[in-house]
């Protein structure tokens, strides 16, 4: 038998047993022996305390934060979500740190794509950073305030304006970013990529924590995006028109190549027909000119005959034999120009040789993919009401980046754990849309209260996180509406969202740093008679144990009704939970069920430890574990 310690993901040692798999030789006695590792490791070890490094202060309590488990979990709501049982979509309201730390166990390593718009630190913004790593849970009450009458903590608590006049304004801001990019780092697959929105206040420093947390190998690009354009003219220096992207992979040696489709403009200009529409459809045609005086290639110089016997020598895209086998198969134009001038023209097809459309190489600058005003006029058509929220990000841009990092047919699943209004939401359901797709998004927001005086409380909305619900809630019900008035739509995915909130355990935590007596050693021990609080819904602890081991938000559970009991049961992982009475019936199901591991109460036996033993030696015999709490 077995019992469970309710935490998340021990990252430390996570990162040990890792270690251990590639260099065994650097443990001693189970422990990291440091010189044994340089002896190992030899030069690729920089022992100078001058090296080229980030630092900050409080970089050392930042990772503290990072490496310390949290109990907490996240108890459903299903009156809050749309199409709960059949949903793949996933909203979280909770805040993000603690939220990707209970994430750990049932998405580490399975996350395609991070898009994240954390907070830009223009010194006017306010946002969490751990300024306190070690306290009671009575003074982290003290500090982070009191809990409104819905149980949210009140945001005077929750949130430190970060102004510039700080002496630490930076630091503050990289001690709050770097637990999240590690924590959202172990989520990506190992194919995965993280795309994260900044500006000049932060990019510097950002670009460099990025390299700290994902290697500097797995750098892939700045993306410079207009965000918009006219306009500043009152600015002192410069108008700036442009925000970042970076963009950084798990690991570069497991990406082939980013391409994105070809946008409508890009199709349209395909305009024309040939022999071979069939097959590669419309093309488009280029000059068949190389063009590179600078680099001159004499084997792509050669002479082309003209229509009329005359010949054009120049340098050209290609070899003279894959030329002639073009022209042979109709792929090469010759032809004369509105001067009267032969020209050559190679046809380039919208599809490839296989029948599938082209796409195209992305580049640096995002001069045309979408401005913040159409991010603005989106939200405001999705909830009929305009200035609910600030700059969200344009859909087609996050549309463009989640194309860039996954494909529509692999249940792809996209991360955002600054969720904010839910563009990214959107972008993952409309795209889905579109192709009748199965990527799958996680949307993580904190319940940030609004402020009296902003549009988004005039319009009922009490916390951010209800922007983000009701904007995700609008989409699918008016994309509903138009498949229902097409029939070609009829056969797409069923759209929706299970809504889950960041909690407390329903399981009762040992708190040792509350004993300094005999008297409160006592009243923990009395206090645990039980391990589970009292008048929790059996719904909670389902949860709650289905995420701490392992268990995806999306997964299906199967139910079997044995007298007063419930068997909860699943296949991938081959688990099955029970939190009434464990009877002769219910253990002639686990039976027949044959799980790996069932999890049940301690309750469950009644304190009756003879009965116990019998049911863990029964289940013994049929290779069934049994953990109990």
């Amino acid at each position: 038998m077995n019992t469970m310690d309710g935490k998340s993901l021990n990252l430390t040692d996570d990162i040990i047993s890792k270690l251990k798999e590639i260099i065994p030789g650097a443990f001693t006695e189970d422990k990291i022996n440091v010189e044994q590792l340089k002896q190992i490791l030899g030069e690729s070890i920089n022992t100078d305390s001058e090296r080229y490094q980030l630092n900050w202060a409080g970089k050392t309590d930042a990772y503290k934060v990072l490496q310390t488990p949290t109990t907490s979990t996240l108890n459903p709501s299903i009156s809050d979500s749309i199409n709960w049982e059949d949903a793949e979509n996933i909203l979280i309201e909770g805040e993000n740190l603690e939220v990707l730390k209970v994430l750990q166990k049932s998405y580490y390593g399975k996350v395609k794509v991070i898009c994240v718009d954390p907070p830009y630190n223009t010194g006017s913004d306010s946002f969490i950073y751990p300024d306190k790593f070690s306290e009671t849970k009575e003074e982290y009450s003290r500090r982070v305030g009191d809990k409104d009458e819905e149980g949210h903590l009140m945001k005077e608590g929750l949130f430190r304006p970060n102004r510039k006049e700080n002496g630490q304004f930076h630091s503050n801001w990289l001690s709050m970013m770097l637990p999240r990019m590690f924590l959202a780092r172990n989520l990506l697959r190992d194919d995965g990529i993280i795309f994260v929105h900044i500006d000049d206040n932060e990019i510097t420093n950002l670009r460099l924590l990025m390299n700290e947390v994902f290697g500097e190998e797995n750098y892939i690009q700045e993306i410079v995006w207009q965000r918009h354009a006219g306009g500043g003219n009152d600015s002192k220096y410069f108008a700036v028109d442009h925000e970042y992207i970076l963009c950084y992979a798990k690991n570069i040696n497991s990406i082939d190549k980013l391409r994105m489709p070809l946008s409508q403009n890009d199709v349209a200009q395909y305009k024309h027909k040939d022999k071979h529409f069939a097959t590669l459809g419309p093309y488009k045609t280029k000059s068949f000119l190389r063009m590179r005086p600078d680099d001159p290639r004499p084997g792509l110089q050669y002479s082309i005959k003209c229509p009329d016997d005359s010949e054009i020598f120049n340098e050209w895209k290609w070899e003279e034999n894959s030329f002639l086998d073009a022209l042979k198969e109709d792929k090469v134009i010759i032809r004369k120009d509105d001067k009267d001038r032969w020209v050559v023209e190679y046809k380039l097809y919208l599809n490839s040789s296989d029948g599938e459309t082209k796409e195209k190489v992305p580049r640096s600058l995002f001069l045309n993919e979408a401005r913040n005003s159409q991010g603005k006029q989106a939200l405001t058509k999705v909830l009929g009401k305009a200035n609910i929220f600030n700059n969200p990000k344009p859909i087609e841009l996050l549309k463009t980046l989640i194309n860039l990092g996954s494909t529509h047919d692999n249940n792809d699943i996209i991360l955002d754990f600054f969720g904010g209004s839910g563009s990214t939401g959107q972008a993952v359901i409309e795209l889905n849309n579109e192709k009748n797709g199965n990527r799958k998004f996680i949307l993580v927001q904190m319940p940030e209260k609004t402020e009296s005086n902003t549009e988004a409380y005039k319009a009922g909305f009490k916390y951010i996180s209800e922007i983000t619900r009701k904007r995700l809630s609008n989409v699918i019900k008016q994309i509903g509406k138009s498949d229902e008035s097409q029939l070609q739509f009829e056969k797409k995915r069923p759209q929706g969202f299970r809504f889950f909130r960041l909690s407390h355990s329903n399981f009762k935590v040992w708190r040792s740093d509350q004993i300094t007596n005999e008297d409160e050693l006592k009243a923990q021990v009395e206090l645990f008679k039980s391990s589970h609080e009292d008048n929790v819904a059996e719904l909670k602890f389902l949860w709650e144990l289905m995420i701490k081991n392992g268990l995806s938000l999306n997964s299906k559970v199967n139910t079997k009704a044995i007298a007063n009991s419930t068997i909860y049961y699943f296949e991938k992982p081959n688990i099955s939970f029970c939190f009434g009475q464990v009877t002769d019936a219910v253990v002639k199901e686990l039976v027949s069920i044959k799980p790996n591991l069932f999890i049940c109460l301690d309750s469950s036996f009644n304190s009756e430890d003879c009965v116990k033993t019998n049911i863990i030696l029964k289940l013994q015999e049929n290779g069934i574990e049994l953990k109990s709490i």
